[in-house]
């Protein structure tokens, strides 16, 4: 089977908002091409992805990421045998984790607690289920459950999120996960300079005019900018991971969809930032993923007959044309969803399609590059 690599570049424009803070609270920013640019961590965007996926994909394609993980698997046995008290079943959930030797026992008074791993254990729904059943099937006098059984069981049946971003488990590398998708820092295609909106807030029950003054006062630190936003799926890994054709087809759609629709949450409820991308261009290449920020390595400067936007797509649009006639690189598939005018220049590059024709069009795409009718 040749490669398939599905880069996914995007445009989008957000208001003044605070999307991604740092630890004062400011919005994240980054160094690129001698300016200071607005930045969206990638790992913002995966986690709004991941949080995306459950409308998307059924809750057995999913995982859960937590460190509560004898709570989350005590739930599990209940659900299996409503006969057990919440007692026997943490016990239960406490001696898979005790016996994979990811946690360890937090004993009280005799009583055994809620067993947490030491830090973030990312597990599939299906996994978590499967050991809920063996840890039955332990206590009814079935086969043991100890760390090779707990391995076992952890290599097998994957999720689209475990699949696409990967599991490192530093305790027990080999169970580790290689992601299929790598995302990117989302930078402004222009310079950026935060601004602090000062603000106050009214004590209601102030009817007094006498008594004057903010109940509340206090700065928000914002920034608007048009954004490159890049991902890059390796099919072959993906499907290697789920083991099966149908679904990474799924898992690509579900991916390409929630790329497009989700957006970090921070500051929501202020800024009312929640937009959709000015434009989306897919190609599915064979040899290698390629990052194209380079278009605005020169930052945009908008003039008075042009936006940012539309320079945008027509810097983006050339320097793709420039970097792929440099080595010889040939996309086995091309599309582009773009909005209005300002993008035009994007439209060149591959079908222009509506977002949903896009999808299903490189899902096709993946379901023919694995051997399956689309």
């Amino acid at each position: 089977m040749n490669r398939t690599i599905i880069d996914v570049y995007a445009l989008q424009t957000v208001p003044p908002s605070n999307l991604n803070r740092d630890d004062t609270g400011s919005p994240k920013t980054a160094s690129y091409g001698g300016v200071r640019r607005a930045r969206v961590s990638s790992q913002a965007w995966k986690r709004a992805i991941r949080l995306a996926f459950a409308d998307l994909l059924d809750h057995s394609q999913l995982g859960e990421r937590t460190k509560r993980v004898g709570e989350s698997l005590a739930a599990r046995i209940r659900n299996l045998d409503p006969d057990l008290t919440p007692e026997a079943a943490s016990a239960l959930a406490a001696d898979v984790f005790l016996a994979s030797g990811l946690a360890k026992a937090d004993k009280k008074k005799g009583e055994v607690k809620d067993v947490e791993s030491g830090y973030l254990l990312f597990l599939s729904n299906r996994q978590l289920d499967n050991l809920a059943a063996a840890a039955l099937e332990a206590s009814r006098g079935g086969a043991p459950l100890d760390k090779a059984r707990f391995k076992a069981l952890a290599r097998t049946d994957h999720s689209v999120d475990i699949a696409m971003f990967g599991r490192m488990v530093a305790d027990m590398t080999d169970i580790n996960v290689d992601a299929a998708c790598q995302v990117a820092h989302a930078i402004s295609v222009h310079a950026v300079d935060n601004e602090f909106d000062y603000f106050t807030a009214v004590d209601d029950r102030k009817a007094d005019a006498a008594e004057t003054g903010a109940g509340m006062i206090g700065t928000i630190e914002f920034n608007s900018s048009t954004l490159y936003r890049y991902a890059t799926v390796d099919v072959n890994a993906l499907h290697h991971t789920l083991g099966d054709a149908t679904a990474t087809r799924a898992a690509v759609e579900a991916f390409l969809t929630a790329f497009a629709r989700s957006m970090p949450t921070g500051k929501q409820n202020t800024f009312a930032h929640r937009t959709l991308p000015d434009a989306i261009l897919v190609r599915v290449r064979d040899t290698q993923a390629i990052n194209l920020v380079g278009a605005f390595e020169t930052p945009i400067r908008e003039t008075d007959a042009n936006g940012r936007v539309e320079l945008a797509a027509t810097a983006l649009a050339q320097h793709t044309m420039a970097v792929e006639n440099a080595y010889g690189e040939r996309p086995v598939g091309s599309w582009v969803t773009q909005v209005g005018e300002k993008t035009r220049a994007l439209a060149d590059l591959g079908k222009a399609v509506s977002f949903g024709e896009l999808v299903t069009a490189v899902g096709e795409q993946v379901s023919e590059a694995l051997g399956q009718p689309a």
